[in-house]
Formats: C-alpha cells, sequence, structure tokens
C-alpha cells in the first residue's frame, strides 16, 4: 500500500509540474511515466524501468513537439484564430 501511494504521488507532481513547461517538456515527462510504468511491467527490475522512462521521455518529446511545434499551439496561430487578427 505504500508504494502505491508513493508511486501515485510522483505521478501527481509529475502532472502538476507539467503546468509549467513546454510541449516538448510536458511530453518527455508524461512519456517518462508512461514509460517507466510499462519498462517495470515488462521488465519487472530497476535497469527496465529507468529504460522505459529513458525511451518515453524521448518518444514523448518527440511526438509532442511534432503535434504541437517547439514553442506550443498558440505561439504562431495567436489566442483567438486566423479570422479575429484580420490575416
Amino acid at each position: 500500500m505504500r508504494r502505491l501511494l508513493a508511486a501515485l504521488g510522483i505521478v501527481a507532481a509529475a502532472a502538476g509540474l507539467n503546468g509549467c513547461a513546454t510541449p516538448g517538456e510536458a511530453g518527455a515527462v508524461t512519456g517518462a511515466v508512461i514509460g517507466g510504468a510499462a519498462g517495470h511491467a515488462i521488465g519487472g527490475s530497476t535497469a527496465g524501468t529507468v529504460l522505459g522512462a529513458g525511451a518515453g521521455a524521448l518518444i514523448g518529446n518527440r511526438i509532442a513537439n511534432d503535434y504541437y511545434g517547439p514553442r506550443g499551439y498558440y505561439y504562431d496561430r495567436g489566442y483567438y484564430g486566423p479570422g479575429y487578427y484580420g490575416y
């Protein structure tokens, strides 16, 4: 039970820190958490967890940067969209 609560606390802290990050950083944190959990479930060891977290961070960063761009969704589009600003 203690391990479950500790894991949930770490996931909650990682999710809370994602709000202050660029899309790539947020994707890396999310990917690392998911990859670490998957690596531990598959490998069952510390090495599997570390490898899964590293691979998840790289993949999560890449997916987030490809989807949102390196600076975020609204950076080049403006907050209200193309029609609002007259261009």
